[in-house]
Parts: structure tokens; C-alpha cells; sequence
């Protein structure tokens, strides 16, 4: 039968699907707000800071690279399995820190875990949910990511509080890796849930590497893919430049990580209806309204800097720029999706979110370099316009029909 004509019922994979990508999400989320409060504890300045936290997106660009051959050969669940283990690692690495580059490539190892961790789950609900309810799923996904980003920060916040030290935060995110791998291990696994399997079978042929795919692909990864890398890149630009800003003015980490979390729960309110605007409209009516948002946010985050109070600004831009990351939720994993084949999608979202990742990595190091250069006020104004640029790509590019439709 094919997959759009079996019944689906979201209570069948929510908790095997989603639960252990939130677990996944808090750890990762207590950590991003304070890296570059790590960097600073074991001796960068305020632009090695943001070079380190950058490194988190760099390892996610690198852990592309294998990832759908990797999701695409051994299957989701034990490619997750995996990945936590080295998630582990990487954390392991920050703890033992002595310099910043050794902070660094902890973060990097976190990166490439993540990015095979993501892409795993990703695959698996491309293949198994049907066309209809796409988007919604995907969004729930990305609400899953934005969900674990809202309580990691309040989590850290916690116990950077009660004990004093930023690196408690940590061994917190130990504890979230070992939780992982429990649930992984112990959930039923919702390939066998749903009877569907995300790699071909047989035949021997092995899983096509991202490169291939890119060249195979390379029309439309040209057009969509560029306009996904702007995204990818304001996304990450917002995930730092947020915890740099309030560095420059001040701001303690336990507040940090308050104003943050807090902001973050408006990204978790939103993603269903971002999914659903998307099933029912089209992927335009969520994808240019959220950039046009991303881009004045951070227009508007630079001229905060004439403030004379520039904390009620700060924690206004940070929520602003949550209500418009918010809406776009899934997006970036639903246009992959679109554009993937049913069959074995893994090896065509590892090149998709290759590219998009591209902007993650390369952003944070341009934002560093900016803020080097001319200043963060500087920098969160050039990213603005990169913003308002990348709605019009969007809005040129993304297709005015829904998937299947006539």
C-alpha cells in the first residue's frame, strides 16, 4: 500500500520520533547560550568567543559530509546511537579543556554528532509520514529542536545559579547523552511501527556520498539550496550573536541564559502553526514573512546600541527575533523534503542540509570576523540586510504549489 494511503496516527510515532530528539535538544541547548561564557573562563577575547561557538556549526557542516551515507547504510536508529556516543565525546573534551582550541574541537565533535543525530531523524519522518501531513510533522520536529532549546537554557541557568560554575552545565549535558541513548534503546522503533523501511532494500548499492548527490542535484540545489543557506545563516547568526550581545553589555550568564530560554519559548509556541500554514498555503506564506522578521530584528538589535538601556532592548529584539524564527519552523527540513525522493532520502537531505549548513558554519566565523572588524552592532546590521535579501530569494524561488498537487 502505498505510504499516502495508510492510515497515520500521530500518537503511533510521537514519542519514538520525537522524544529522543528533545532529550538530544536540552543538552545541546543548556550548552549554545554559554559557550562563549566557556571561551572567555579558559581565555579568548570576545571575538575568539565567537569563533568557538561558531565551531559547534563548523562540526555540524563537517558531520554532513558522511551523514546520509552513514543514515543511508547502517539505518536511523543505530546512526543515533552512535551519535550520542560521540556527542558524549565532544562534551567530554569541553569539560577537559585547558585552552580555547581544545574548547573548540569539543564543540566541533558535538557538531558532527549533531548533524547525523538530526539528519537520522529527518530521513525517517520524510519516508514514513504521508505528503499531507508533511510540513506538520516536520514543523513538530523543528518544535521538538525548539522545544529543547527553550529548556536547556532555563536548565542551565539552574545550575549555573545554584553552583557557580558554567561548567556544571556540562555535566549536564552528559547526563542528556546517556538519556539519549536509553530511550533509543528502550522506545519502540517507529520503522517497525509503521512497517516502512527509509533504505532500499537490497541489491547491494551502496548509499550515493553527499558530492555525488550535490552534482546529480546541482540545478536545483542552486536555486532553493542558496536560498536555504541565507536562512540557515540568519538562524545561526541569531543562536550567536544573542549570547555575544549580552556579553558586550554586561549581562551575567545566569540572565543570559534566563532571557534566552525565555525567548526561545515563543519559538515553541509557534511551530504548529507554522506547519500548519505550511500544508494548508504553501511553504511561501511561513518562509518570506520569517526572514523579512529575522532581517529587521537584527537591524533592529544594532540600533539598540544608541540605547542608553540597552538590556529592555535586548530582551525585546531576542523575543522579536523568536516570534520570527518561530513561524518558520521546519521549513528548511520540509522544502528538503519536498525535493527528496520517497526512496532512501537520506543521501539527498545529507547534500540539502550540506548546503543550508554551509550558512550555519560560514555565518557565526563572518559574524566573528565583522565584530573584529567594525564592532557586533556592526555585524548584527550587515546580517539584517542578508535577511531582507534572502525573503526576496524565497519569495522568488519557492514553488506557489503544494506537493502533489495538480
Amino acid at each position: 500500500m502505498p505510504i499516502d494511503d495508510r492510515p497515520f496516527r500521530w500518537r503511533s510515532i510521537a514519542a519514538p520520533a520525537f522524544g529522543p530528539t528533545l532529550l538530544f535538544t536540552i543538552g545541546e541547548g543548556a550548552i549554545m547560550p554559554l559557550i562563549p561564557a566557556l571561551a572567555l573562563r579558559v581565555g579568548a577575547d570576545l571575538s575568539g568567543a565567537g569563533v568557538v561557538a561558531a565551531m559547534l556549526l563548523v562540526g555540524v557542516l563537517i558531520g554532513d559530509v558522511p551523514a546520509g551515507w552513514i543514515v543511508g547504510r547502517i539505518g536511523e536508529r543505530i546512526a543515533m546511537l552512535g551519535a550520542s556516543a560521540l556527542a558524549a565525546l565532544g562534551i567530554g573534551l569541553a569539560l577537559l579543556a585547558p585552552t580555547a582550541v581544545v574548547l573548540g574541537l569539543g564543540m566541533t565533535v558535538l557538531g558532527i554528532a549533531a548533524a547525523v543525530f538530526g539528519l537520522a531523524r529527518h530521513a525517517l519522518l520524510t519516508s514514513v509520514v504521508p505528503a499531507a501531513f508533511r510540513a506538520r510533522a516536520l514543523s513538530t520536529l523543528g518544535g521538538t529542536f525548539r522545544l529543547g532549546l527553550f529548556l536547556g537554557p532555563f536548565a542551565a541557568a539552574a545550575l549555573v545559579a545554584a553552583t557557580g560554575d558554567v561548567g556544571a552545565v556540562l555535566w549536564f549535558a552528559l547526563l542528556m547523552c546517556g538519556l539519549v541513548a536509553l530511550s533509543l534503546v528502550t522506545l519502540p522503533d517507529p520503522e517497525r511501527i509503521l512497517h516502512h523501511r527509509s533504505t532500499p532494500d537490497g541489491g547491494g548499492q551502496s548509499p550515493a556520498g553527499v558530492f555525488r548527490t550535490i552534482g546529480e542535484r546541482r540545478g536545483v540545489l542552486a536555486r532553493l539550496g542558496a536560498a536555504a543557506l541565507v536562512v540557515s545563516a540568519l538562524r545561526a547568526v541569531r543562536q550567536v550573536i544573542l549570547p555575544l550581545w549580552a556579553v558586550s553589555i554586561g549581562l551575567g550568564e545566569a540572565e543570559t541564559a534566563l532571557i534566552i530560554g525565555i525567548a526561545a519559548g515563543v519559538d515553541v509556541a509557534l511551530f504548529y502553526l507554522g506547519g500548519w500554514l505550511m500544508d494548508r498555503f504553501g511553504r511561501l506564506y511561513t518562509a518570506v514573512p520569517s526572514m523579512i522578521g529575522l532581517g529587521l530584528g537584527l537591524i533592529g538589535l544594532a540600533l539598540s546600541d544608541l540605547s542608553t538601556d540597552p538590556v529592555p532592548w535586548f530582551v525585546a529584539v531576542a523575543v522579536w527575533l523568536s516570534l520570527a524564527n518561530g513561524i518558520g519552523a521546519g521549513i528548511l527540513m520540509t522544502m528538503g523534503s519536498d525535493l527528496a525522493g520517497r526512496t532512501n532520502p537520506a543521501p539527498f537531505l545529507g547534500a540539502w542540509r550540506f548546503v543550508m549548513d554551509s550558512g550555519s558554519a560560514g555565518a557565526p566565523l563572518a559574524l566573528a570576523g565583522i565584530t573584529a572588524l567594525g564592532g557586533i552592532a556592526v555585524a548584527a546590521g550587515v546580517f539584517g540586510v542578508v535577511g531582507l535579501i534572502g525573503a526576496g530569494m524565497l519569495g522568488y524561488y519557492i514553488p506557489r504549489q503544494l506537493p502533489g498537487a495538480e
